[in-house]
């Protein structure tokens, strides 16, 4: 699951699969809502892509609802091939759209035209999840339910290079999963990426390079700060990487079978959410806690945001809360 988009003084929210919030940053007002036409079932997955003016989302239908970030009106509309169920990518006059089926589609922000798709095979088994596109200058990477990390041109998708970031090993398929359904994380030239198969790679973005690889990692987001890479485990630990070579300096276990978010960095703090609604900051330094606060009874399964020193989390019904730091 993904979260909110905190940008421009606004925060940009799909809820409850039926809308998309554009509540005000700083006080939580409410400025437009979209909800599509009377009686219409929007089932909309994988919260919203913003940018070139646009608040964009896909539905489990395969629709691409483009929307006006001003006022919510609709732009257009166009189609892919499967349901979407991760946030798309909107830069450089482009929508880019990852959708299930493993096919990468660009559209022009202007009017929703196909550009280019690119296809990518998938395992007989996968988790029930995708990766968020990222990008760099002429750059697209793309997580993929084989393990594998693709670069693409983003002028016309070819891929570019294609690097192993989780290897499928295992007698059964169930053991051979080793989807990409995190983020890649883009820190300067490094790009870092991790897999199901609790590693974290770090690569070297324009050449494909690997250049470490740690076995902790998972499939829930990473964060970034300049004292280090913090990611969450499936069994709920946290850990912060060096990002020069990837050895954990330090992890904290105490959160362990809470089903913790990945890590967002307000401050000098690691912040995850978990399945029984509380909100965690770990202290960067050391990993201790330093606090915790519970926002309602339901889950917090998307990665935490933070917008201009704001830390945006979202619960499972589409409930938001923001916190700032004293």
């Amino acid at each position: 699951p993904q979260g909110p988009v905190g940008m421009d003084g606004r925060v940009f929210a799909s809820a409850a699969e039926d809308r998309v919030t554009a509540p005000d940053l700083q006080t939580g007002r409410e400025v437009w809502q979209f909800r599509g036409e009377k009686d219409e079932a929007l089932r909309l997955a994988g919260g919203p892509g913003v940018g070139e003016g646009l608040v964009v989302v896909g539905s489990l239908a395969g629709d691409v609802i483009a929307l006006d970030a001003g006022n919510g009106s609709e732009r257009w509309r166009a189609k892919v091939t499967s349901e979407v169920i991760a946030a798309p990518l909107v830069t450089q006059g482009t929508v880019f759209v990852r959708s299930n089926d493993g096919r990468v589609s660009a559209f022009d922000a202007s009017n929703g035209e196909r550009r280019w798709f690119s296809e990518h095979e998938l395992p007989a088994l996968t988790i029930r999840g995708n990766a968020p596109l990222a990008w760099a200058p002429g750059v697209l990477f793309s997580g993929n339910d084989d393990g594998t990390l693709s670069a693409l041109g983003m002028q016309d998708g070819r891929v570019l290079w294609q690097q192993t970031i989780g290897t499928p090993d295992g007698r059964t398929e169930l053991e051979r999963m080793a989807d990409v359904d995190s983020a890649p994380l883009i820190d300067g030239t490094q790009l870092f990426v991790s897999s199901f198969k609790n590693r974290t790679v770090a690569i070297d973005g324009p050449t494909g390079r690997p250049m470490w690889q740690s076995e902790h990692g998972g499939i829930g987001g990473m964060g970034v700060a300049s004292s280090g890479l913090a990611v969450s485990s499936p069994t709920g630990t946290v850990y912060l990487l060096d990002k020069t070579n990837g050895v954990a300096l330090w992890s904290q276990p105490v959160l362990a079978r809470r089903s913790v978010t990945g890590p967002a960095i307000q401050g000098d703090y690691a912040v995850v959410g978990g399945f029984d609604g509380y909100v965690h900051w770990l202290r960067l330094s050391d990993g201790a806690q330093a606090g915790c606060e519970r926002v309602g009874g339901k889950a917090i399964k998307a990665q935490p945001v933070v917008a201009d020193g704001i830390l945006l989390v979202q619960n499972v019904e589409g409930g938001l809360t923001a916190f700032r730091l004293d």
